[in-house]
């Protein structure tokens, strides 16, 4: 099978979409299938097999994010030219328009990942009044998709909430193989480098922006240290717009010494430094299925999150790890029971969970699912009917 994947960003810009996108294709490579990336260029890419570049029209904005050129005649060329068997868009604006003319142009079965709650940005756009208009575009778009995929049970519910009439499957983002593989070395390396003279290391993996809600935890690690004493550090990885304001707030808090802004962490390397860690620590209320959380239990560590959408689709309390209600009380306060009691059922759960995302089988059931929407696709054409949910009655599997 041949797939065009269409996304309005891409490495090396970094984001959940991205990493999803690339993990996905190179799964479903690896299972004997092509995929070719339709991505708008950066600034600093490299040259690379299975990727169409499009013209971006700005590059270099809120830590290397480009926006994208829909318009760029070199979309359709390569597109024509490929001969694709589906279209798998990540976005259901621009790239997504395009992708959407693609399809009936071409007659190509359309698929969609409904992969970011929208309206949870609107504050980078100070529009509040979009949170009417946002649903309706989402029901709008997915009506008119052959198949509709989202990475958690709850993105689902919330599809069919808003009234989505779309054929909606769950296909989460998967974990490497690799991610499993953590190196003990470098991983005992960096915590006796970041640990220094304090006795628990946290780790935390987020974009520093405001939808993370990284001052929910700035708030509990300082309760916990007015409390119990100085005795942990927080590794925090990641880079975005907050960033200064965050070390202020850092400052404000009194946890210069305690939260350490490592910045931006190669991927593949994000594994040694959970494996380093005695706990990861989750404060984000805006994720859709929170793919740093498999990250960190695919290296055995726990996670302490808030209860929120998502979260509640990989976190199980006394499995892998334990939800709060956001309460910094409550937070701080199952925090220092799992410090003191025995995690090691905690790490072995959190690896079971994260060996039910691996990629090569996330990846078998795309292809499921690729084919699904090609069949119901063809019936479509044959009764006249365009997108959303007539095409199943037509099709029994």
């Amino acid at each position: 099978m041949k797939i065009a994947m269409m996304t309005n960003s891409y490495r090396p810009y970094t984001a959940g979409v991205p990493v999803s996108i690339e993990r996905l294709s190179k799964g479903l490579q690896a299972n004997g299938h092509e995929v070719v990336v339709f991505a708008p260029s950066y600034e600093g890419q490299g040259t690379e097999a299975d990727v169409v570049r499009y013209r971006s029209l700005i590059k270099g904005i809120a830590n290397g994010f480009s926006v994208p050129d829909m318009m760029d005649v070199r979309i359709e060329k390569a597109f024509r030219e490929g001969k694709y068997d589906v279209i798998h868009v990540h976005h259901p604006m621009l790239i997504g328009n395009t992708a959407l003319y693609l399809s009936r142009k071409y007659d190509v079965p359309l698929c969609f990942t409904y992969h970011t709650r929208y309206e949870q940005y609107l504050h980078y756009m100070k529009a509040s009044f979009l949170k009417q208009v946002i649903p309706s575009y989402v029901n709008y778009y997915t009506k008119r998709c052959d198949m509709v995929f989202v990475p958690t049970p709850s993105m689902k519910a919330y599809l069919e909430e808003i009234g989505s009439e779309a054929n909606i499957a769950v296909l989460p983002t998967g974990i490497a193989t690799e991610g499993f593989e953590a190196d003990a070395m470098e991983a005992a390396r960096l915590r006796e480098e970041l640990l220094g003279q304090k006795s628990y290391l946290f780790c935390t993996v987020a974009r520093l922006a405001k939808e993370k809600n990284i001052e929910f935890l700035f708030r509990a690690l300082a309760r916990r240290k007015r409390t119990r004493g100085a005795d942990f550090r927080l590794v925090l990885i990641g880079e975005g717009p907050y960033e200064q304001y965050l070390k202020e707030f850092a400052r404000q808090q009194n946890l210069e010494e305690e939260v350490l802004f490592i910045g931006k962490v190669a991927n593949e390397e994000i594994k040694n430094y959970c494996k380093a860690a005695d706990l990861f620590l989750f404060s984000s209320l805006s994720e859709t299925q929170g793919i740093v959380l498999l990250e960190a239990m695919a290296a055995a560590l726990p996670v302490l999150a808030l209860k929120a959408s998502g979260v509640r689709d990989i976190v199980v309390n006394g499995r892998n790890g334990f939800m709060t209600n956001v309460s910094e009380i409550e937070y701080e306060s199952r925090l220092q029971a799992l410090l003191l009691q025995d995690r090691s059922y905690l790490e072995q759960g959190a690896i079971e969970t994260a060996r039910q995302y691996e990629v090569q089988e996330i990846a078998k059931w795309a292809a499921v699912y690729y084919n699904i929407a090609i069949q119901s696709h063809r019936q479509l054409i044959r009764c006249g009917e365009t997108g959303g949910k007539a095409a199943w009655k037509h099709f029994i599997f």
